[in-house]
């Protein structure tokens, strides 16, 4: 099985997608704040060296992100932008360039989790569309790159994510058009199967 790398694997999508790989056969490296600010080139590329270092990398999940809606044009905010840029894109840019070699020697995936608000953009969600439409087309370039080895990249857009724990907190809500993180996890490890 594959060595497969999470970042973003303290949330609960984080924790579901290692379980899921993990129960798979895979050797996953999960990756939280705690080692890495993902945010900082730097601190992702000397943390990059180091997984590299201990063996190959087959696999990239990808799962740093936010939400931050607003009150149509007006309410898409510079500060909501920041935060979401950041966390959605800047993180992409860093732990898939860091880690791009590697996976490329492997002939290995990138996967990300996107929205399926893309496929009708609404400005309340302006500034968040716009970060995970930027997360898609950086995939698939890279993408595109890692096919050449052999390897390739997925999006997989949900509406929304749940947990146990929410659905308990809310039992009336309908959360049918929602995906829970244990899907989640294995639709992603079935990325690598």
């Amino acid at each position: 099985m594959g060595r497969i790398v999470v970042a973003g694997a303290a949330g609960a999508s984080g924790q579901a997608v290692v379980r899921a790989l993990r129960a798979a056969g895979h050797d996953v490296v999960a990756v939280t704040r705690d080692d890495a600010d993902l945010a900082d080139a730097g601190a992702v590329t000397a943390y990059a060296n180091g997984v590299v270092a201990a063996g190959p990398v087959d696999g990239l999940v990808h799962l740093v992100g936010g939400w931050r809606g607003g009150g149509g044009v007006a309410g898409q905010s510079d500060a909501d932008w920041d935060f979401l840029s950041t966390r959605v894109i800047d993180t992409l840019r860093h732990t898939s360039r860091a880690f791009f070699a590697a996976l490329a020697a492997a002939g290995g995936r990138l996967v990300i989790v996107s929205t399926t608000g893309l496929d009708a953009p609404r400005a309340s969600n302006a500034n968040y569309l716009a970060a995970k439409g930027a997360a898609e087309a950086w995939t698939r370039a890279l993408g595109h790159e890692l096919g050449k080895a052999g390897g390739g990249a997925q999006v997989i857009r949900v509406m929304a994510l749940y947990t146990d724990a929410e659905l308990a907190a809310n039992p009336g809500k309908d959360y049918g058009a929602w995906t829970h993180v244990d899907a989640l996890g294995d639709q992603i490890a079935a990325v690598f199967a």
